[in-house]
């Protein structure tokens, strides 16, 4: 057939009121099965496509929802945006995904963008303090989820991971190796996950009786450079840490290289563990050992839990455990 197919041209075939067709297309339950039947049928045959702007006109969802992560980049990230496609696309919406590259402007940049776009609700790795358009999206009261991360003053529900957990199962692990002067990479203190996992190191610490030597303790901004800077200040000290705890994939990364770029060897010179469990990790030589945390569920949950918002239920943040995959990197040696 040519041009474009009608719901009119489907409710001829189909012998049927435009208002029936309608009615059937649009999934209402108000028609009788011989009636949906034939539309079906003339659908199918017509090869007819409803207009999506012109059902986005009549309706008030949008049928799209927001996702914006912390850096595209980061392996950890695109997990959690893949596990929320998938959720969303199983409950027929599609994602919009935007990055904010770790920074505040160009979080607001997309944000804005999102609120334009009029889309049913946002999922977000937040960066910053909470300021800019993350409160233009809660004065426009759209829908709002955080992934990952948090931001103190805002009564927003969120999916994370158990930091506390993840870093003594870290620490716990390196005590037993043998270690008592850990270097630890931590993340921005501006970022929930920095915070959290900064306060948990130093409750391990004095928890586990390890030297709390405070050049032990760098920070770093959730990138590989970071990650090599800080271990490079850390190897530097007059009595240098046999271990490091990287607090995210990337300063892992960076660690990595920074301990290879020395002449020195990952688990036999110095021991590593890494937040995240990144598929190529287990690959190395030696293998990383990582805190794991479930990426795609973290992406899932959050998606499922943005669709009860939209939906007016009562909802509650989800708080997902984590767990230690022990490799060679963290068990080549003892401790000094």
């Amino acid at each position: 057939m040519d041009g474009t197919v009608t719901i009119k041209d489907v409710a001829a075939l189909a012998g049927v009121s435009v208002g029936t067709a309608s009615r059937v297309l649009s999934g209402n339950s108000a028609t009788s099965p011989a009636a949906r039947e034939r539309v079906r049928a003339a659908a199918k045959q017509l090869g007819y496509r409803p207009d999506a702007r012109a059902r986005a006109l009549r309706s008030t969802r949008s049928h799209a929802v927001g996702l914006l992560v912390s850096d595209v980049r980061n392996p950890f990230f695109a997990d959690i945006a893949h596990g929320a496609e998938q959720a969303a696309l199983a409950s027929s919406y599609v994602t919009l995904l935007a990055n904010a590259n770790e920074d505040t402007r160009q979080q607001d940049t997309y944000l804005e963008a999102f609120l334009t776009q009029r889309v049913d609700g946002i999922i977000v790795a937040p960066q910053g303090e909470g300021g800019g358009n993350l409160r233009a999206v809660e004065r426009a009261r759209t829908p709002l989820v955080f992934v990952d991360r948090t931001v103190d003053g805002f009564d927003v529900p969120s999916v994370t991971s158990d930091n506390a957990q993840g870093i003594d199962l870290a620490v716990a692990h390196l005590v037993s190796q043998g270690h008592r002067r850990v270097g630890y990479i931590g993340g921005p203190p501006t970022v929930s996950t920095g915070r959290a996992r900064h306060d948990a190191f130093l409750a391990a610490v004095a928890r586990y009786g390890l030297d709390d030597d405070p050049e032990l303790i760098t920070v770093g901004d959730f990138r590989s450079a970071s990650g090599a800077a800080a271990t490079e200040k850390l190897l530097a000290t007059a009595r240098p840490p046999t271990a490091l705890l990287a607090a995210d994939s990337l300063m892992a990364v960076g660690a990595l290289g920074e301990v290879r770029r020395q002449g020195r060897r990952i688990g036999s010179d110095v021991a590593l563990v890494a937040f995240d469990d990144i598929e190529w990790f287990r690959e190395l030589d030696p293998p990383l050992t990582v805190v794991a945390q479930d990426a795609r569920a973290l992406g899932e949950r959050a998606t499922r839990l943005l669709f009860d918002v939209m939906d007016g239920r009562q909802v509650a943040s989800e708080v997902l455990p984590m767990r230690l995959v022990v490799r060679e990197s963290s068990t080549g040696r003892s401790g000094r």
